[in-house]
């Protein structure tokens, strides 16, 4: 049994040490914003925070995890899509398909979590997800109004 801790409540979870923790937010624990991509920490689907970095959960066993970490999914970035990265990304209408947003959305939120306000090139590097539909340059634009949006709220 393992204990872990998703979006600020506490979870306790029968799973081999070896499974994704992926699969532990979507079957076990049963919050299924975080998606399944490749499987090899390629696309950038199953981002999630862990203690604050951005971390690629379909190729971390729940064996990596300690009950001390603080875990964030897409649902725990905000209750009510208040979060500026969110905000941004319905302003900027940045999803086509949209089953990538949720970790491009998670890793925007950890780059300005770093970088307060992030040249193009440095969201280009940090914004490593993979986009299938092709939507980088909404992307760009969203995250620069992020940091808009954060600065008014402030």
């Amino acid at each position: 049994m393992s204990t872990l801790n998703i979006n600020g409540k506490n979870y306790e979870v029968k799973a081999e040490s070896d499974t994704p923790l992926l699969w532990v937010i979507r079957e076990y624990v049963g919050l299924t914003g975080t998606k399944y991509g490749c499987g090899i920490a390629q696309c950038g689907a199953c981002s999630v925070h862990v203690n604050g970095q951005i971390l690629r959960s379909c190729a971390v066993p729940l064996s990596a995890i300690k009950a001390s970490d603080k875990i964030v999914t897409i649902e725990g970035l905000s209750s009510n899509s208040s979060h500026p990265v969110q905000k941004a990304w319905a302003e900027v209408d940045v999803p086509q398909c949209g089953y990538c947003q949720s970790g491009q959305i998670m890793a925007a939120a950890a780059l300005l979590k770093s970088k307060k306000n992030p040249s193009d090139l440095e969201i280009d590097e940090a914004m490593s997800n993979i986009c299938r539909c092709g939507t980088y340059q909404r992307i760009r634009e969203a995250v620069h109004m992020a940091v808009d949006i954060a600065k008014k709220s402030s």
